[in-house]
């Protein structure tokens, strides 16, 4: 399982902060999130940026136990 950490509003959509998740790749560990959150999180997902430690990754790039997933929601301020 990849851990997956979620921010501000996808934290809100999802309801927690932190998660495991099964999956091979940042993909289908992104699709069973969405599975087990739903369409909120969804809607904040296709509009975020995720990263694998520390770093911006593509969708097909593999994953492990070890990796950790978070999903960045843009920022808006003033």
């Amino acid at each position: 399982m990849t851990r997956l950490l979620l921010l501000g509003p996808a934290r809100t959509a999802a309801g927690v902060r932190h998660d495991e998740m099964p999956g091979g790749t940042v993909a289908e560990v992104l699709a069973a999130a969405v599975a087990r959150y739903g369409a909120p999180f969804e809607e904040v997902l296709s509009v975020s940026q995720v990263w694998l430690n520390r770093e911006p990754v593509e969708r097909g790039v593999e994953v492990g136990p070890h990796d950790e997933l978070v999903v960045l929601p843009p920022v808006s301020g003033g």
